[in-house]
């Protein structure tokens, strides 16, 4: 029966309500009970709401603002603590990622990990912290990444501010669920979806880059998001011809005048001297 099919190969047919058109309609009437609303809407340009309340790893309550508005942009995670799979393939791929970059959350970004199951606790929250900050291996990142358990209200509203959809299998005892992790800017706009449970560290860069506004990382980092666009269809980064020769031939330019500047300086110079021999 259907119903006795592994969650994980649920969700991966899930992945249909992705398609477009008739396509997608298609699939989606012979889905089967455990997946319907099980899926990813994309909101680009939405903001969450921010006066969510919730409580951290520590039992404290907390709002969503408190970890918005400094500048910083945020990796949203929405993941419930007790996943005996997919859940922990998204943590660890985010780790796995973050360990190739060399900005830590906390200082050029934040990191916020909600459970979406009401009957979570912060002493579990907190276990799962500490697992995956051990796994980091950057003990400043404690201050920077945060593990929230809430009640189903704030849940629900935050979910469907992002178009995360779920189903609780009553058999089975777990959730389906699709892989994917959130970017968001420091007002709380959704700014880019990251999908399935390996990020590449480059791609989660520019799109920290991007929620970010520019305000972090190098020039370089913001020349190259300016010659790339996300390309959803290959879940990563690709060229824009016209930015790459725009970006060429502003680079022309530059060069030009500082060659044209050197030399108007050296003549400068050398009338100079020539004045001071007379």
């Amino acid at each position: 029966m259907t119903s006795r099919l592994p969650i994980a190969a649920l969700v991966a047919a899930a992945a249909a309500f992705s398609w477009p058109g008739a396509a997608r309609a298609q699939v989606a009437r012979e889905l089967p009970p455990e997946l319907q609303g099980v899926r990813i809407e994309e909101h680009l340009g939405r903001k969450i709401p921010l006066d969510l309340t919730f409580r951290d790893e520590e039992g404290r309550e907390v709002r969503l603002g408190d970890f918005f508005g400094h500048g910083r942009p945020v990796i949203l995670t929405l993941v419930y603590y007790e996943c005996p799979m997919l859940c922990n393939l998204v943590l660890s791929g985010l780790v796995q990622a973050l360990e190739e970059i060399d900005w830590t959350p906390g200082r050029e970004f934040e990191i916020v990990t909600v459970s979406f199951n009401p009957r979570e606790t912060s002493a579990l929250a907190r276990l799962k912290k500490r697992n995956y900050l051990e796994a980091y291996g950057r003990p400043q990142a404690e201050k920077g990444w945060h593990f929230l358990t809430g009640e189903e209200p704030a849940i629900e509203k935050l979910t469907q501010a992002v178009g995360f959809g779920y189903r609780w299998n009553e058999e089975r005892k777990e959730y389906a669920h699709q892989a994917a992790i959130f970017l968001l800017a420091p007002d709380g706009k959704i700014t880019r979806y990251l999908y399935g449970v390996l990020y590449e560290p480059r791609t989660l860069r520019l799109s920290l880059v991007e929620a970010a506004g520019g305000r972090i990382g190098s020039t370089l980092d913001r020349v190259v998001l300016y010659c790339f666009h996300y390309d959803a269809s290959e879940g990563r980064y690709t060229p824009v011809v016209m930015n790459f020769v725009r970006a060429g031939a502003g680079l022309v330019v530059v060069l030009l005048a500082l060659l044209l500047g050197s030399l108007w300086l050296r003549e400068r110079a050398r009338r100079g001297r020539a004045s001071g021999d007379v």
